[in-house]
């Protein structure tokens, strides 16, 4: 068998595809009907085994589907490859682009922290894990669900011992962007926060968050829901 120039099977969308794998992926795209195994084995001059490992990670990563082939007799039809109508997944990414667009957008307009802070309550509140009881979470849940909620956001939180109401945030997922966009940014992580906490019915909220307390964290500060600043 003909060695495998590509590391694993499952690729995933993400992945970029290259060498023999790219070959196939081309072959299919160009091709007016699905192929089958054989038929790109002959054309690309390789082990059936080989173009079935390369079909498929194609097929597990979404740029290629299995289709059953039109009946030329009894028994059942073969399985027959085509390429996925529709943009490649595996596609270069430009998320932090969006990212800075989005938020100089919010920054350029009135009321910039005010707007970004409501914006966060709102995905706050969509984004927690509500509890199943209809009851309202004590202090400890309330505050247990969203420090895992930061935790799923990538803010690596730690609660501080001693009583204090602090949550430690030791990452910002959107560092790059507080440079030039922290107006924004801070406040929108304040808001998400406290949506999070309203969503939850929590007697306890976010009133305060201290961007780079320390030069390695935020300090968010809890306080009792409802209380006067």
């Amino acid at each position: 068998m003909e060695n495998v120039d590509e590391a694993g099977g499952g690729s995933g969308g993400a992945v970029p595809v290259t060498g023999r794998r790219r070959l196939v992926l081309t072959m299919l795209r160009e091709s007016r009907s699905p192929l089958g195994v054989t038929d790109i084995a002959e054309r690309v001059g390789v082990h059936p085994n080989t173009v079935r490992f390369h079909l498929d990670a194609l097929v597990e990563s979404g740029r290629v589907e299995r289709v059953h082939a039109a009946p030329a007799g009894p028994g059942r039809p073969p399985l027959v490859f085509r390429a996925r109508p529709g943009m490649d997944p595996g596609g270069p990414r430009s998320y932090r682009l969006l990212a800075e667009i989005l938020a100089g957008n919010l920054a350029a307009g009135p009321e910039p922290a005010a707007r970004a802070t409501e914006a966060g309550r709102a995905w706050g509140g969509f984004l927690v894990d509500r509890p199943a009881s209809p009851d309202a979470p004590s202090r400890e849940e309330s505050v247990g669900r969203l420090v895992r909620l930061l935790d799923d956001l990538g803010f690596a939180p730690e609660e501080r011992p001693g009583g204090q109401g602090r949550i430690a945030l030791r990452h910002c997922p959107f560092l790059e962007l507080v440079d030039t966009q922290a107006e924004v940014i801070c406040p929108l992580h304040l808001g998400l926060m406290q949506g999070a906490m309203t969503a939850l019915g929590a007697p306890v909220t976010v009133d305060r968050l201290d961007p780079f307390a320390e030069p390695d964290l935020c300090l968010a500060h809890l306080a009792t829901a409802g209380a006067a600043p």
